[in-house]
């Protein structure tokens, strides 16, 4: 019997085939949230040997008009800034170098704004400049050289008030698309408040190990440009996702040994937090779900928080376990990094490790797992009482509120979540069990009047959403409901429209 299949093709030669400048389009499309696109700015900062890195938000009244990143590190001449400006650019990063691609700063920067200017110094060198235009970059891989008379303006700005002195570089972008359109109403307030809020809260956990340093400091300020007033100037904190006060067991944290074939001994160190914490450390990251499982660093850069890698499912009583792992150097193709630098794609060679991690005397990382549960179990049964598990709350719910329902309530594992939205429905109704969609609909008819004349969003009303939750979730784990339940979903339907109705009223008579 013969084979034609072949292991190895053959080819007949080769062609050139350079990227389409619309390349360029593609590559600020990954996805990158905002408060991770500057984290990797900052990064290219810590690998410059940056002791100080300042967020920049320039506003003009009440219009956001740039956001800069500044650092003091060692600067770039117009060589090095050219290969830093080029998509995947050639250069030798240091051993322990945050970067690795050759395309952060670009994809990064142009997945949020429609320019990006980087003008850096050196002691050494004159100040020099490049800038990326998307609206030219997807058209031909032009990319400008900064007047030097202007580059130097930019340095100048920064230089004797923190953080350049001699050497640094500024990043720059513009026409972010983040940004409000019209800053009026308090919009650009809000919206500084939430976005400084969230990348505080974010840059304060990837990159607490820096931050935890005494010669490391990030600094978030907002400037307007026509005044000179500073609005806010603040620090961003270390959140170290391990900084519990007390260990949720005694005999934790163990430091594991994971062998793992191809890059050898990897080590585990396996936390068991304290239980029904409300420290910003525990709850910082995600959901209930979210935040158990491994922690990966490299190079003392958190590039993962959360998640067990395809080891075993998220569970409720596992909410307390945390597992601190630093990548070796040499990684392979066992833990391979995403580009956007949060998250790691571990191998089977590594969850198959698992089963078989053991510390010096002897318990397993399986072990761990079921301490780890018995201290969430025991915590639940100190406190008196039992809950039934129950359905999650989805879209329409506020995240924040999300987020307590899935810490206090044993969560139905697998299910579909029950979502809330505003519909159109009669008068007569205040809400609406839609059981094959899993939603609660509430009349939009009532809505300006429970918002007070708030504007409204997807997530609205989290106080009456969080009720009708509450009162509802028990009814979409039946298929149909009996007469009991029938006569309260009446009764209830009765109240709140007469609430309701009443809520409408008083708007009527404040008009």
């Amino acid at each position: 019997m013969t084979h034609d299949w072949q292991f190895d093709v053959p080819t007949a030669g080769s062609r050139h085939l350079p990227p389409d400048a619309r390349y360029m389009e593609a590559l600020s499309s990954q996805g990158y949230s905002f408060e991770v696109a500057i984290a990797d700015l900052v990064d290219n900062s810590i690998d410059a040997g940056a002791k100080d890195v300042v967020i920049h938000f320039l506003r003009d009244g009440d219009q956001l008009v740039s956001l800069l990143v500044v650092d003091d590190g060692k600067g770039m001449d117009e060589s090095a800034l050219d290969i830093a400006m080029t998509v995947g650019g050639r250069r030798d990063y240091a051993a322990d170098a945050l970067g690795m691609f050759g395309t952060g700063l670009k994809s990064a920067s142009l997945s949020h704004a429609s320019a990006v200017t980087v003008v850096s110094t050196t002691k050494r060198t004159r100040t020099a400049g490049r800038r990326w235009l998307m609206e030219r970059a997807v058209s031909s891989f032009q990319c400008d050289i900064v007047d030097p008379g202007y580059a130097q303006t930019l340095i100048d700005r920064y230089d004797n008030r923190r953080p350049i002195e001699w050497q640094g570089t500024v990043v720059r972008w513009d026409g972010v698309k983040d940004f409000p359109k019209h800053g009026g109403g308090g919009q650009t307030d809000r919206y500084l408040h939430r976005t400084i809020n969230k990348l505080g809260l974010h840059l304060g956990l990837h990159l607490h190990r820096f931050l935890a340093r005494d010669n490391f400091n990030i600094t978030i300020a907002v400037e307007d440009v026509r005044t000179g007033t500073i609005y806010m100037n603040f620090g961003v904190e270390p959140l170290d996702p391990f900084g519990y006060p007390v260990s949720g067991h005694p005999e934790y944290p163990r430091a594991l040994t994971a062998s793992v074939p191809t890059v050898g001994d990897v080590t585990l160190k396996a936390h068991v937090w304290t239980a029904k914490s409300n420290l910003d450390e525990y709850k910082a990251v995600g959901s209930v779900m979210d935040r158990q499982g491994f922690y990966f660093y490299r190079h003392d850069r958190l590039v993962q928080a959360g998640g067990w890698n395809n080891f075993r499912q998220p569970e409720q009583h596992l909410s307390l376990a945390r597992v601190a792992v630093d990548l070796p150097d040499r990684s392979g193709d066992v833990f391979r990094l995403t580009v956007k630098k949060a998250g790691v794609n571990a191998s089977p060679e590594f969850t198959s490790s698992l089963e078989k991690a053991i510390d010096r005397w002897g318990h397993s990382f399986l072990d761990y797992l079921a301490t780890a549960d018995t201290v969430y179990r025991d915590a639940r049964k100190r406190s008196g009482t039992t809950r039934r598990p129950v359905l999650p709350p989805g879209k329409g719910l506020d995240p924040a509120v999300r987020e307590t329902i899935e810490d206090e309530l044993p969560i139905v594992p697998y299910e579909e979540p029950i979502a809330l939205r505003w519909q159109k429905l009669d008068n007569e109704l205040f809400f609406e069990v839609d059981r094959e969609d899993r939603t609660i609909i509430l009349n939009q008819h009532y809505r300006a009047a429970i918002l007070g004349g708030r504007r409204g969003g997807l997530n609205d009303a989290p106080l009456i959403k969080s009720l009708m939750y509450m009162l509802l979730h028990q009814v979409f784990e039946k298929e149909y409901s009996g007469s009991r339940e029938k006569d309260n979903l009446q009764l209830w339907q009765a109240i709140l429209v007469s609430a309701a109705r009443a809520e409408l009223d008083r708007v009527a008579d404040s008009d």
